[in-house]
């Protein structure tokens, strides 16, 4: 880590399904000693809305929309020397609700959401990972997860497409937009180190990054 690397108080990894946010907030929290904050993995009402059931979006939405507001709105209150590494930003939650949910919906949404929004911290650093739809389908497949099967390729471009729109118009943070799709980071440790070190250099407002795999 560079001398004149001053470490984020608070930093959200972001991008779309698969990407490999959470493996980089754990490893940015160890390096960093920070405390790692992950997004829930338990919303009782995903499935139901990986098969298309009739209400089930909104339930999955407003589920997210609480537990990822209990999560991030107690870092105020913390001790200002500790750092935190979430694996999401409270915004990721609006990009999915204007997917999923329909008019009616989304108007009794907002109203809960700018409500919440309000009372949880910015981050420092937000480091954006990108990568086609094509290889996020095929770290998908590699997952073998039966309820990530469920994902249609249409829907997963339509999220690919979202997070482009919403982070091209980001300016509440420094942002780091970085494109993974020739690296594989997780198994590759040079593609890590590549990573890393571009992370561990300063930010100013957005700038983006495009490594080249070792492969």
């Amino acid at each position: 880590m560079g001398m004149d690397y001053e470490a984020p108080h608070y930093m959200a990894i972001e991008g779309p399904i698969r990407v490999g946010k959470t493996s980089l907030a754990r490893i940015m929290a160890e390096r960093l000693q920070a405390r790692a904050i992950l997004d829930c993995e338990d919303n009782p009402f995903l499935q139901d809305f990986y098969m298309e059931r009739a209400g089930a979006a909104f339930k999955a939405q407003m589920y997210f929309l609480n537990q990822r507001f209990q999560q991030l709105r107690g870092l105020c209150q913390e001790s200002r020397r500790a750092t935190f590494v979430a694996d999401y930003l409270f915004e990721k939650d609006k990009i999915f609700a204007y997917i999923n949910l329909g008019d009616e919906e989304l108007r009794l949404y907002d109203a809960y959401y700018e409500l919440l929004r309000q009372q949880v911290p910015t981050p420092d650093l937000v480091v954006y990972l990108q990568a086609t739809p094509e290889v996020l389908q095929q770290r998908i497949a590699r997952k073998a997860s039966p309820l990530e099967a469920e994902i249609s390729p249409e829907y997963l471009a339509e999220v690919v497409r979202a997070y482009d729109h919403f982070f091209y118009h980001y300016k509440a943070s420094k942002l780091l937009v970085i494109n993974t799709s020739e690296i594989d980071f997780v198994a590759s440790r040079e593609d890590l180190e590549q990573l890393l070190r571009r992370i561990h250099q300063p930010v100013c407002g957005t700038q983006y990054f495009l490594p080249l795999g070792s492969g």
